[in-house]
């Protein structure tokens, strides 16, 4: 008697182990989706980065165009004036 009421101990306490262990379905669905959402967060937060990058080097292109801009009108400026006192 005593051997089996051990091995039904036995067998009730790894029972219990493996359905502690044990996620249902929801709760891997709900650990999905959580991951999913961490990593969308990223994705959306390396675009931004990535977004703002561009734009800098945009605002330093179109910068660095009026400069080249400006001084080309300085330059026919200069040009016309010197035509104009010859």
């Amino acid at each position: 008697m005593k051997k089996l009421f051990t091995l039904l101990l036995l067998g009730a306490f790894t029972l219990a182990v493996f359905a502690c262990d044990n996620k249902s379905e929801k709760e891997e669905a709900k650990d999905q989706i959580e991951e999913s959402v961490e990593e969308v967060e990223e994705a959306v937060e390396d675009a931004g980065e990535e977004i703002e990058e561009a734009a800098e080097e945009v605002k330093e292109g179109t910068e660095e165009a009026v400069e080249e801009g400006a001084e080309g009108v300085e330059e026919a400026t200069e040009e016309v004036e010197e035509e104009v006192k010859e």
